[in-house]
């Protein structure tokens, strides 16, 4: 039960007590949080905005994030406080910089680890390399491919993944705890940890086979009257979803989102909820419970402070405050050092190859239309790699949005090396290419709208081009007549070779129509097709946006 709550009907039960539990202090529970670290062991580039504080109606940039700042803070903010608890609400790994992708990002999960992480909830890129490559992050082991790469063995995280929604259907049992309970000075608290029920739709299908990702509010709800049993009545919720407000790292105005109705329908014995997913920053109240979120890539540490009432046992007070990990005030953390230093001794040389340079800055941020300058690139060159006839004879290469994460900027005299390539699709990718009709490659267009509130426009190799209209009806947005290969329509019958990477062949982000492919064609992976390509023509720079044109 919220602690608004609480206080109308606690004088009540007071009287029937001994004056000393009527006079006993609450019991304090400092709770640390983070969430979409990514494997950011190293500050990301731009850090964090904020608003100035000098003036609210501008931005600035604030160095942020890193590892060896943020294993810092972490100590700094458990400082004079009897309890506290490292929690996360997902995505700590997936999507990663090279530094934690070469090695499957084992080197994340020793580093938080080391941090002193305690529980952690399951997040879609959790399961990029697929359930089995989870579990093989919780209880350690060399990979099934690569072997063991790390200058040393490979012995799993030492905090807790949950994952209360996320079930094999053979067992109907969830594939990690559900939730789990710690004492402060003889209070329960319990922390229930689970994933968005959309992961099946974002993750690929084959590394998630035979598990159902149930409704986030039905699973926690169905839980409380087991916790309850168990003589719990402080309840938190690690949750990766998450909202999108429209103040500051530590403010919550017209927050929107899917977190706001799942808080809603929350039982009244979630007290507190850390959510994540959205990369968004915010302490909110929603609906009488504490909601947060800490940004992304470790540029934040959520800070929640909770007051225990001794006889009830549930919570009575809950504030929560967003702290930046500033670069320029914090001291690296030696042992963090040490960790990073270790794996980037094996992976700098790898890293630091020369790619090639570029000529300004290739930006992910699309236009309206959906086309963006990094995603023509990466487009084209998923073309280079598979249009000869011994790679594919592809004519077409489609890359989704979601696989780029960051941009390319170029460094001194513009030059990009392999690292910096790879961080961009982090993914790792095989290219396949199959035979679609002009019928099918207009269908899975038209699946860019399968959510209505967040398109997954696809990035379109060079020759290719295709107009679609805000105006129309979901499945009827791209304009036949207006597709066109080289100057020609395309034509609905008529069979081309088209390059996806293998997660979007097997249906991944909703694209169902690409596994209609036809003579799979399996080549590279993406990030080397990328390096190749940077590799043979020399200055890349930003194409003229004219491949996906937007009318309404």
């Amino acid at each position: 039960m919220p602690y608004r709550y609480i206080l109308a009907t606690l004088s009540l039960a007071l009287c029937a007590l001994p004056a000393s539990a009527q006079t006993a202090a609450p019991v304090e529970l400092r709770i640390l949080a983070i969430n979409d670290f990514h494997g950011n062991l190293r500050p990301p580039p731009g850090g964090i905005r904020i608003n100035d504080p000098e003036d609210k109606s501008k931005k600035v940039m604030v160095a942020a994030g890193g590892a060896e700042y943020m294993a810092t803070l972490v100590k700094q903010l458990s400082e004079g406080h009897k309890n506290t608890i490292f929690v996360a609400a997902g995505d700590l790994i997936g999507a990663s910089p090279f530094l934690s992708a070469m090695f499957h990002d084992e080197p994340s999960i020793e580093s938080l680890s080391m941090m002193g992480l305690a529980i952690t909830s399951v997040g879609n890129h959790e399961f990029d390399e697929g359930k089995t490559e989870l579990l093989r992050m919780q209880n350690g082991g060399c990979h099934p491919e690569d072997g063991c790469q790390g200058p040393h063995a490979f012995t799993g995280a030492k905090f807790h993944y949950l994952a209360a929604s996320t079930v094999d259907t053979a067992t109907g049992k969830s594939i990690l705890p559900p939730y789990e309970i710690r004492e402060f000075e003889g209070i329960p608290v319990a922390f229930i940890g689970l994933t968005l029920k959309e992961t099946a739709g974002i993750v690929s299908p084959s590394g998630i086979a035979g598990l159902e990702f149930r409704d986030e509010a039905e699973t926690v709800n169905a839980l409380v009257p087991q916790l309850k049993a168990r003589g719990v009545e402080a309840i938190v919720v690690l949750i990766h979803q998450g909202g999108e407000p429209r103040g500051d790292y530590n403010e919550c105005p017209e927050i929107t989102g899917p977190i706001v109705d799942i808080v809603k329908k929350f039982d009244r014995a979630v007290d507190v909820v850390v959510s994540g997913h959205t990369h968004r920053a915010y302490v909110c109240d929603i609906d009488g419970r504490l909601v947060t979120s800490g940004d992304k890539y470790g540029t934040l540490v959520t800070a929640i402070d909770l007051k225990l009432d001794p006889v009830t046992r549930d919570v009575v007070g809950a504030r929560g405050e967003n702290v930046i990990v500033a670069n320029a005030s914090l001291a690296r953390d030696p042992e963090q050092i040490a960790l990073i230093d270790a794996y980037d001794r094996l992976s700098a040389p790898i890293a630091n190859r020369p790619a090639g340079s570029v000529t300004q800055t290739l930006s992910r941020v699309p236009n309206e239309a959906g086309e963006s300058a990094l995603g023509d690139v990466i487009a084209d060159a998923q073309l280079a790699a598979t249009k000869d006839a011994k790679d594919g004879s592809a004519v077409i290469a489609l890359t989704n949005p979601g696989g780029i994460r960051t941009d390319i900027a170029p460094k001194e005299n513009g030059a990009v090396s392999y690292g910096e390539i790879f961080a961009s699709q982090p993914f790792r990718n095989r290219l396949v290419t199959v035979t679609l009709t002009g019928n099918q490659l207009k269908d899975m267009l038209e699946q860019q709208w399968l959510d209505p509130k967040r398109p997954r426009i696809l990035q379109v190799s060079d020759g290719f081009s295709y107009t679609w209209d805000a105006s129309k009806p979901f499945g009827e947005r791209i304009a036949a007549d207006k597709m066109t290969l080289n100057g020609k329509p395309i034509e609905p019958a008529t069979f081309y070779r088209v390059t996806l990477n293998d997660y979007l062949a097997v249906g991944g982000d909703g694209f169902s129509v690409a596994k209609q492919g036809t003579l799979p064609q399996y080549g590279g992976y993406d990030s080397d097709a990328l390096f190749a390509f940077f590799k043979a023509h020399g200055p890349v720079g930003p194409l003229p946006p004219t491949r996906i044109l937007r009318v309404n």
